[in-house]
């Protein structure tokens, strides 16, 4: 796809006003930097910073039992929470692997909220669609709304600043307005520290985003781009769909088993997680930190002695630790172990790392 054909979001004119440098996500030109990815990362994880995330997609299932029809589907068990709750969830395929990781928001029994990744909006609507009972529809909004996310200690106070709610525990949401205009607002994230992700109409997400900006700027923080927001997530050590999780990659594998609901009757591809789940994966989530000087990238083998015992998912130079960090599927059966001593081979050359169960750094959502 060329760049004349990827898709804009409902800020895009706002962020060539500000300088960003662009690149395609998920079929999406979205903002990567404006002052550099590391002031940007560094921003949120001693201030705040505001990111436009509108690429994401959003969908709605409405109808008598609406909720009850996506537990059965989505791995995760919406009985344990009630409206007003949103919870992280995964769209599994048959055989284990995973079509997309999502948010679930329960409105009530009879609507839930998603927000699933962009580039896989189409295949969990249309399979929740196929199988939708009567009366229960299933929309796709990918238009309809924005998602801004802002992030960092002093997230709270951006939110104050507008009249926003901020009080709500994690993973709550709250229906608010401002500007006399609907927003939604979730205490989740992506970063690794206290945020939330606002939820406007697609064509009111320009106001909230410059009023979120300058609210940030105002409590020393700044806006951030799409480069930070990879940082962070990976030194917290949260899987990315493409590259941790994947219809090839199981969540037990991506250490996702917290979001199964393992006592439930039915969700797709239980019958394949329970089995993998009994004799154990083959491969796991694990962290790697360089120890010598370079840089980590997905793809890339892990060896032992020699021996290749895995490959590298995700890697970037952390701004917080001044290292190369990695995520990488590692065989079970080496038997990784935290304070190992691996190495990865960066085109040719042997880079030693200490194996981490992640996360790289505290996480501080909660």
């Amino acid at each position: 796809m060329s760049t004349a054909e990827h898709q804009h979001g409902p800020l895009h004119d706002l962020h060539v006003e500000l300088g960003a440098t662009f690149a395609p996500f998920g079929g999406w030109e979205m903002p990567v930097s404006y002052a550099g990815v590391v002031a940007e990362h560094t921003s949120v994880r001693e201030t705040v910073g505001v990111f436009d995330v509108s690429h994401l997609g959003k969908a709605s299932v409405v109808g008598p039992g609406a909720a009850e029809f996506v537990n059965a589907c989505l791995t995760n068990d919406l009985g344990r929470i009630g409206p007003g709750l949103a919870q992280y969830t995964l769209c599994a395929t048959e055989s284990g692997g995973v079509i997309d990781d999502l948010i679930a928001y329960f409105v009530s029994d009879d609507e839930v909220f998603l927000v699933p990744n962009a580039a896989n909006t189409a295949a969990v609507v249309a399979e929740l669609a196929a199988q939708a009972p009567d009366g229960v529809t299933v929309t796709d909004l990918h238009r309809g709304y924005g998602v801004l996310a802002v992030q960092g200690p002093r997230s709270a106070d951006v939110l104050g600043a507008l009249g926003l709610p901020t009080d709500m525990d994690y993973m709550a949401f709250a229906d608010a307005d401002f500007e006399a205009a609907p927003v939604r607002v979730c205490r989740t994230g992506y970063t690794g520290e206290r945020g939330y992700e606002l939820l406007p109409r697609w064509d009111d997400t320009a106001a909230v985003f410059r009023a979120l900006v300058a609210a940030a700027e105002q409590a020393g923080g700044q806006v951030a781009g799409l480069g930070a927001r990879d940082t962070l997530r990976t030194e917290a050590g949260y899987p990315l769909h493409g590259h941790e999780l994947s219809t090839e990659i199981s969540p037990l594998e991506a250490r996702c088993g917290w979001a199964i609901g393992w006592k439930k009757p039915r969700f797709w591809g239980r019958d394949a997680l329970l089995a993998q789940k009994a004799a154990g994966p083959a491969r796991t989530m694990w962290g790697l930190r360089a120890l010598d000087r370079g840089v980590l990238r997905q793809g890339l083998s892990v060896l032992r002695d020699g021996v290749v015992v895995g490959e590298t998912t995700s890697g970037t130079f952390s701004p917080t630790l001044k290292v190369g960090i990695a995520l990488a599927l590692l065989d079970s059966s080496a038997a990784p172990a935290a304070g190992e001593e691996l190495t990865v081979d960066v085109r040719g050359r042997a880079l030693r790392c200490e194996v981490v169960a992640p996360p790289f750094v505290p996480v501080r959502t909660r």
